[in-house]
């Protein structure tokens, strides 16, 4: 028995050195962590259970038979995360790249079907130059089996990816279908089609950082949702990001527990409206002052500004954060701001994450860029996410809610559980100057010289009949009319209420979101 013991754990030791001591090496010295490193980063210390370590690919082409390796360039298994179950892969580019075999696939499809039947997140760490091209069909197929899984588990268990190197090809879809992706600055890409593609497709002189980095994944395309500076935060980020989702969609996130008092009330907000309607201010402090401690986890911080998502938690309870930016276009509503809300709402509503919402939004942002693109369908993408979404959903007004953006916003009509309002906050169809334009026009130009005298006063009267919180509140629109200061108590005794909140959709196979 001794001997087969030494022979077996030979053969661990072999394999965990994946593709070799030396290509392990010139892994190290590209500043790049192993496969196994960043698993032992990302999981409790000693939590990690291996499957399949000793898995190897069954190609026999192209002298492949000869070429094996222990595991065959991916590391799968489970271990916990803060004491909470997760399910993970790691793809081990000193393997064939971390090339996708049948093998590979197997692999991963193994602990995702795991991950499903217990309930549990799953986390892929991505470092892959895309499918085994020595294995053909079989490579594509091991992808299609793992995009299928990807779809099947959406919803029901979250999904994260880390990419920490190439994700090319076929392989970026995966990251795709999951529910957030996570980047290395300067050391990661993705995209479909490689620079010397592109080049001689469109002529266009593109390196790989240029075309699919993570700096323009994270500000134009919107494909990434974090980057971090090296591969050590970028791990500590999803270990943040996993504290704030559940396990699953049948349970809710734990509370956590806080000494900040949920009465505590803040005089800072009741002076960080603006005089001057047409000065910004930082929605961000908003949500710091009023979550507990202070702590705001930021989803996309740098796509769509005008819009801000992400985590936080009130009296312990794990919320998801929708609020308009009044810093960046006056916070108002476009393609990718309404794009990246909905997501993030429809996220919430899958993992029963409770939405609270800020707005100051002056409406939907006007020109033919915007109306070509499809502001109206996706303006509808908001709308839908909100409607359909049956989690609490708290909502708080702070300056201004206008026209079609009003309804968008989580309002009363959306089956808004809570709608709040400050003293300050105007809701009307417009404001009161494009509203005066349009309903006094004639007196205005029949005044002459004293045109902008009437336009003043009619603007004062407008505001004052219209464009203020009495007249929804009159209606119900608004639930009430509360001081700024006391935003935070008011937001987790609304949460408390809400906690057993029942809500549900007409029955049907799905509905159909204007994608």
């Amino acid at each position: 028995m001794d001997d087969k013991i030494k022979a077996l754990m030979s053969k661990r030791r072999e394999a965990s050195l994946g593709g070799g001591e030396e290509r392990i090496a010139k892994h190290h010295a590209k500043g790049r962590f192993t496969a196994r490193e960043r698993i032992q980063m990302l999981l409790d210390e000693g939590s990690f259970e291996e499957f399949d370590m000793l898995k190897e690919h069954r190609c026999q082409h192209f002298g492949m038979a000869s070429k094996q390796f222990p595991g065959d360039g991916v590391v799968v298994g489970y271990g916990t995360i803060e004491g909470r179950l997760v399910y993970v892969f790691s793809q081990d580019f000193t393997v064939f790249g971390g090339s996708l075999s049948e093998t590979f696939a197997e692999k991963i499809c193994k602990i995702m079907d795991m991950a499903v039947k217990n309930g549990a997140p799953v986390i892929g760490l991505n470092d892959s130059g895309g499918a085994r091209i020595q294995e053909g069909i079989e490579s594509l197929a091991g992808y299609t089996e793992i995009f299928q899984r990807n779809v099947m588990s959406s919803g029901v268990i979250p999904q994260i990816s880390g990419i920490f190197g190439p994700c090319a090809g076929g392989a970026v879809y995966s990251p795709a279908l999951t529910d957030f992706t996570v980047m290395v600055e300067k050391n990661s890409y993705m995209f479909l089609t490689g620079p010397k593609v592109v080049k001689t497709v469109t002529h266009e002189d593109v390196d790989v950082e240029g075309l699919g980095g993570a700096s323009i994944h994270t500000t134009k395309s919107g494909v990434a949702h974090l980057a971090y500076p090296n591969e050590e935060e970028t791990i500590q980020a999803i270990r943040e990001l996993v504290s704030y989702i559940p396990q699953n969609n049948l349970v809710t996130t734990q509370k956590k527990e806080t000494s900040d008092p949920a009465d505590r009330e803040i005089p800072e907000l009741n002076a960080i409206i603006p005089e001057n309607p047409n000065h910004a201010y930082d929605m961000k402090e908003v949500i710091k002052l009023t979550a507990d401690d202070g702590e705001f986890m930021e989803i996309q911080p740098d796509y769509a500004a005008n819009l801000i998502i992400g985590f936080a938690r009130y009296g312990g309870t794990s919320v998801g954060i929708v609020a308009n930016q009044p810093q960046v276009l006056a916070g108002v509503l476009d393609n990718d701001a309404s794009i990246k809300g909905a997501r993030f709402v429809r996220f919430c509503d899958c993992f029963n994450i409770p939405v609270v919402t800020f707005v100051d939004v002056p409406g939907f942002m006007p020109g033919t860029v915007q109306e070509h693109g499809g502001i109206i369908r996706n303006g509808a993408k908001l709308l839908y996410a909100y409607a359909e979404a049956t989690i609490p959903k708290v909502t708080i007004t702070t300056r201004k809610s206008y026209g079609g953006a009003y309804c968008v916003m989580s309002s009363k009509h959306l089956r808004g559980d809570i709608n709040y309002a400050w003293p300050c906050a105007e809701i009307a169809v417009m404001g009161a100057k494009g509203a005066t334009e349009i309903l006094y026009a004639r007196e205005i130009k029949a005044a002459g010289d004293k045109a902008s005298e009437v336009t003043t006063e009619k603007e004062a009267e407008y505001t004052e009949k219209f464009a203020n919180p009495y007249e929804a509140a009159k209606r119900g629109y608004i639930d009430d009319i509360i001081r700024p200061l006391r935003t935070r108590l008011r937001i987790c005794k609304a949460l408390d209420m809400l906690e057993n909140k029942q809500d549900a959709n007409p029955p049907k196979k799905h509905g159909n979101i204007p994608l």
